[in-house]
């Protein structure tokens, strides 16, 4: 069965609504207590006051910064240039809305403050019907010849005309500049976090197809075993056929249906434990026994503590094949194929070898079998595993060296 292709899911590459509000909330906070400090250090009267209009302002402002987040995210796959520029313009009319907001807040706090600077300054301050700011001076007394007369009424003067609506304008956009860089530095955090988990979103997308990319090399690598191992047993099958030794090919075929069912019940790509790995290779070659009776001897040498090490499945078929080919099928004498584990220096070392004539690969080259072998490992452990392949002493050698893999 062929692994799945690698799904990508959109919402990885978004930010989670969590994030984001910490964002936001964080930025707000930091400008809430910025200004708070900055009131404590110059002074400024009716502090309990202005601290919950302040935390109004705040709440205000993360409300709009979110409005500012939707907006961003219409655009978060689209080019930096792009986001950039929609942060830049949209930035401006929530920095407006955000001041306005903040002198409908504080605009009821003023005409106290109008009336604390007067109440120091020994003044009477206040602001007419109009909007005009007003100080109410004393008159002298206008009648000379009336003894004892009552004051009059004290003289208003305007120090300060009421503003213009181009006057309101003008101080909601000087308080809405402040409020636009501070928008535009939410923002600025906003896609440094955004670019991090479309990074982050990528690299795991790239891990994906590299995983899938593997998977389906190591299942071609696979799959050419089996086509190759099937044409040696039919050859063999057909011999006895042909040689009127129908009980032994009944047997050889009893075997080989066994072989497979072992064979196809594990993942093409997956890892079998090494157990299970030597249990197969000893099914082919009792089919291959059925072929030399006389000739063909095995030995396997499996420590208990490495059985349940994990190695590529198949990855020994190659080589046992080849000795049975190479071996046995070219000596006369028997010939006895062995299949070794051990652990050296922290690596599973496996050798298959045999004493026959020796001469695996032709002329020194990897054939085909061993370059399998080879390729897959090399795809599964990349320069984690090494095979040394060559004549022995007594007949022929192959060494794996591979990672210890305890779960495959």
């Amino acid at each position: 069965m062929s692994s799945p292709e690698p799904q990508i899911n959109p919402s990885d590459e978004r930010l989670s609504g969590k994030v984001v509000l910490a964002s936001m909330v964080g930025v707000w906070l930091c400008y809430f207590l910025l200004i708070t400090l900055r009131g404590v250090i110059v002074g400024l009267d009716f502090q309990d006051e202005l601290l919950g209009r302040r935390a109004l302002v705040c709440v205000f402002g993360v409300a709009v910064t979110g409005l500012l987040w939707l907006l961003l995210r219409l655009v978060e796959n689209r080019s930096l240039g792009i986001k950039i520029a929609v942060a830049l313009i949209a930035a401006m009319p929530a920095a407006i809305l955000v001041a306005q907001f903040n002198r409908y807040v504080f605009e009821s706090i003023e005409a106290k403050v109008e009336q604390q600077m007067g109440k120091e300054r020994g003044i009477s301050l206040r602001r007419d019907d109009s909007g005009n700011l007003l100080i109410d001076l004393p008159r002298q007394g206008i009648d000379d010849e009336v003894e004892n007369a009552e004051a009059a009424m004290p003289q208003s003067v305007v120090i300060a005309p009421a503003p213009t609506s181009i006057d309101q304008w003008r101080m909601t956009f000087d308080l809405a500049v402040g409020r636009y860089f501070l928008l535009l530095a939410w923002a600025a955090l906003f896609l440094a976090l955004l670019a991090g988990a479309q990074a982050r979103a990528a690299e795991r997308r790239g891990e994906r197809f590299r995983t899938a990319a593997k998977a389906a090399e190591l299942r071609s690598l696979r799959y050419q075993v089996n086509p190759h191992f099937l044409f040696n047993t039919l050859n063999s099958l057909s011999a006895l056929v042909l040689t009127g030794k129908p009980d032994r090919a009944e047997q050889m075929i009893q075997t080989i249906s066994r072989f497979y069912r072992h064979s196809l019940a594990d993942d093409s790509t997956g890892d079998v434990s090494l157990e299970d790995e030597i249990d197969l290779q000893e099914h082919y070659l009792e089919i291959e026994s059925v072929r030399f009776p006389e000739r063909l001897k095995v030995k396997v040498d499996l420590p208990s503590e490495l059985a349940g090490y994990k190695v590529p499945g198949m990855i020994l078929q190659p080589l046992v094949e080849n000795s049975v080919k190479y071996g046995v099928s070219a000596s006369s004498k028997p010939v006895t194929i062995s299949i070794i584990a051990r652990e050296e220096y922290g690596r599973l070392v496996l050798r298959v070898s045999d004493d026959g004539p020796g001469a695996h690969s032709g002329k020194g080259g990897f054939g085909i079998g061993l370059a399998n072998v080879r390729d897959r490992i090399e795809a599964r452990f990349g320069n984690s595993a090494t095979i040394v392949s060559g004549p022995s002493l007594t007949g022929y050698e192959t060494e794996l060296r591979l990672p210890m893999v305890k779960n495959g």
